[in-house]
């Protein structure tokens, strides 16, 4: 039998919603995404989206609306994908890395207060797997901080303190205390890349908290307007009659998501409850058919949070590097795909020249070490949830032997 990792779950419903869209004739951001753009701010139960190409757009576009750059710094997790950090990178502010707490996929709360200085002006969170970080406790820290941090703009002096940007490419759908990831920090970006749990095939949203001294209108503009070279006015608004004039006022980016990749996310969206549904079926198999003496799962299941089951993380605790790699290599002669979240930055080249070392990042090192992702996906069929349990286990019976 054969199982891939993560491909796609496309249906009729997708392929109309394509078809619909190439013969209106408006294939660019257009009328689909203006609606896919509102479906979402409705689904995470806040005022506003903005739909990009990507989550790292959607991320970069929020630290450029915060005029973030040299002089500041932007602090995110060792354990995370690139993502998460070049866009620090990107905008020329100094990059901060924090450890995981031991144990832990999430970064260490403690080790994130200690490095936040005068200059901090963002924390990136990095939910994972679907599962949303500790955002009461966030909000603590930068609270605690308000005393020492120094503002640049008009926007940061605003906020007054540390402005949390959720870096949920992982937790669209997913909860913390009933509210939903998209609402939870002052600025989250999400993913609908194609092995996501909702995917356009590429692409990302910015959604963001009403607060009292934020205009949303005005946020959801400026995005919209850095997302299309700096644009006043999007392709759809110059269609009107006679408003064909536009201004250029700033020199903005090429990141807006078209009405082509926005109609697969409508019909997604609409099935997404299903999807939901699907996936925590096939982890009830996992949790009931592996071992749980050898095989550690990430929690998916807890009275304070609900997670959409994005990806089905597993250590195996007797496992070092070698013996995990090589795991994985026996799962594919078996045609079982498997992957590992995540090679922690340190550990890879472009972070190693910026000087970091995995040597002041333990705890990530040791979460990486013996970790697998299993196939979790919502077109997978019971059978091949079956077949992934008896594999990994036959596979640790043979080892032992």
């Amino acid at each position: 039998m054969k199982v891939p990792f993560s491909p796609p779950d496309i249906t009729d419903e997708e392929i109309e919603q394509v078809v619909d869209t190439l013969k209106s004739g408006w294939i660019t951001t257009g009328p689909k995404t203006k609606y896919f753009e509102n479906q979402i701010a409705d689904f995470v139960n806040c005022s506003r989206a903005v739909c990009f190409s990507s989550a790292t757009s959607a991320m970069e576009m929020i630290l450029r609306l915060l005029d973030i750059g040299p002089k500041d710094n932007v602090i995110t997790c060792a354990y995370t994908y690139t993502a998460s950090a070049s866009v620090a990178v990107h905008v020329g502010a100094d990059l901060k890395l924090v450890d995981v707490a031991n144990g832990s996929y999430f970064m260490d709360y403690d080790a994130l207060d200690k490095a936040i200085d005068e200059n901090t002006k963002v924390i990136i969170p990095v939910d994972i797997a679907g599962v949303p970080c500790d955002y009461d406790i966030l909000n603590e820290i930068v609270e605690g901080k308000k005393h020492i941090y120094k503002a640049s703009n008009p926007i940061q002096e605003a906020f007054s303190r540390i402005v949390i940007l959720a870096d949920a490419a992982h937790s669209f759908g997913s909860s913390r205390n009933n509210i939903k990831c998209g609402s939870l920090a002052d600025f989250t970006s999400f993913s609908f890349h194609a092995v996501k749990n909702l995917t356009v095939g590429e692409g990302g949203a910015a959604t963001w908290k009403s607060q009292d001294f934020l205009d949303d209108e005005e946020i959801y503009n400026k995005l919209v307007m850095l997302s299309l070279h700096g644009q006043t006015k999007d392709a759809l608004a110059k269609t009107k009659a006679g408003s064909w004039e536009y201004d250029i006022v700033t020199p903005g980016y090429k990141c807006n998501m078209t009405d082509i990749m926005a109609s697969v996310g409508i019909a997604q969206l609409n099935r997404y409850s299903h999807i939901l549904q699907r996936r925590d079926e096939l982890l009830k198999i996992y949790e009931e058919g592996l071992d749980e003496e050898a095989v550690s799962l990430i929690p998916h299941r807890a009275d304070h949070y609900f997670s959409n089951k994005h990806l089905l993380l597993a250590r195996f605790r007797d496992f070092d590097e070698r013996q995990r790699n090589d795991f994985i290599k026996k799962l594919s002669e078996r045609d079982v795909a498997a992957n590992v979240h995540y090679k922690p930055l340190p550990l890879l080249t472009a972070y190693k020249n910026m000087g970091f070392s995995i040597d002041d990042y333990p705890n990530a090192y040791m979460q990486y070490r013996n970790e697998v992702s299993l196939p979790l996906y919502s077109s997978m069929t019971n059978e091949q949830a079956f077949y992934v349990c008896e594999c990994v286990n036959n596979i640790l019976l043979n080892e032992e032997k």
